[in-house]
């Protein structure tokens, strides 16, 4: 099975065309690392939990949208060659000139890799 790279982030409602411009400028260049895809969520039907849920886990505010966003890697081998050529790459640094600023708070994103252990297929 591949290997998922998962990301929830808070995003200025506001924000949300920026987020996509973003998205479509910086994704394809985790296609050309080896990712097989990548797919950015815009939160629709984000409900408030009890005890926890996607708005408080990044501290959203009212103002906010919650983003759900995954990468699809073929192996583990391959995301971590791919994430180390992306932190080195110039094109993912918003510091450098021409490239789009972060659309969100970086500080407030939640990521992490994970290993499918489960796949059902229609």
């Amino acid at each position: 099975m591949s290997y998922i790279d998962g990301f929830v982030i808070a995003v200025p409602t506001a924000n949300k065309q920026k987020f996509i411009e973003h998205a479509r400028q910086l994704d394809p260049i985790f296609i050309e690392l080896g990712a097989l895809r990548v797919i950015e969520g815009w939160g629709d039907d984000v409900p408030d939990g009890k005890v926890t849920d996607f708005r408080r886990a990044v501290q959203a505010t009212a103002e906010e949208s919650v983003a759900f966003s995954w990468i699809e890697w073929p192996d583990k081998a391959t995301r971590d060659a791919g994430m180390k050529k992306m932190m080195e790459d110039p094109r993912m640094d918003p510091s450098t000139p021409g490239n789009p600023p972060m659309p969100f708070d970086g500080k407030r994103m939640i990521f992490g890799g994970f290993e499918p252990v489960v796949e059902v297929k229609a």
